[in-house]
């Protein structure tokens, strides 16, 4: 009874914090953030962490985050951060909708959509985790609860989407970079504007690469 009043109260706790998140949705925007993280000095990485784990729960847009680190943090600390509150919000969507969501996330998705990422876990494990992560298929936040109604373990949930969530985070941390670097016109302009180019040339090029090879690999088999 107790472990039954404990899942209760925290389904309704999630169901109302996505309620409230899709009510003020639109005071979710830089300018908000960037004052939020400013009032917490040294601590605005961990401030920051934790909106992103939060807004990936609460369905809340992480591209905006992942874009605001590269102009808060610079390439390397915001690409860690994002990264880690990405991950972080990832998991927690999973075990919410392995434990107290199964039913309503359900009823949220496709049929044909959830078994297709059912079916294609239990034929591909972690590597279909790794392809969903590198191309872009369904909703960044939608997918994380989906998983969690799928058999994958936990630990590979994480890994896998820890290490191939990165070459996408990674290039939009340096959009944001770049983007600040040309208002302010910082030093080495042109070889930041250079790199970001390559980056996403590679980044754009890479799921089309991969849907390729996965093709391929379907074939053969």
């Amino acid at each position: 009874m107790k472990k039954n009043y404990k899942k209760f109260f925290f389904t309704v706790l999630l169901i109302l914090g996505i309620i409230l998140a899709v009510i003020y949705r639109e005071s979710f925007n830089n300018a908000n953030i960037t004052n939020l993280l400013d009032r917490f000095g040294f601590l605005a990485p961990l401030i920051f962490i934790f909106v992103y784990a939060l807004a990936t729960i609460l369905f809340l847009p992480g591209l905006i985050l992942t874009i605001l680190s590269g102009i808060l943090f610079g390439p390397l600390l915001g690409t860690i951060y994002s990264i880690t509150g990405a991950t972080i919000g990832a998991t927690l969507a999973f075990i919410n909708a392995r434990y107290l969501l199964y039913e309503k996330i359900e009823k949220m998705i496709e049929g044909g959509k959830l078994e297709y990422i059912k079916r294609s876990v239990e034929e591909e494990g972690w590597r279909f985790v790794a392809f969903t992560r590198l191309v872009p298929l369904f909703p960044f936040n939608l997918l994380n609860y989906s998983f969690g109604l799928t058999k994958i373990k936990l630990s590979e949930y994480i890994w896998s989407s820890f290490l191939f969530m990165l070459p996408g985070t990674f290039a939009y941390v340096y959009f944001g970079h770049t983007g600040s670097e040309v208002v302010t016109g910082g030093d080495n302009l042109m070889q930041t504007i250079l790199i970001f180019i390559a980056i996403f040339t590679t980044i754009t090029y890479l799921p089309i690469y991969i849907k390729k090879i996965r093709k391929i690999d379907i074939i053969d088999n």
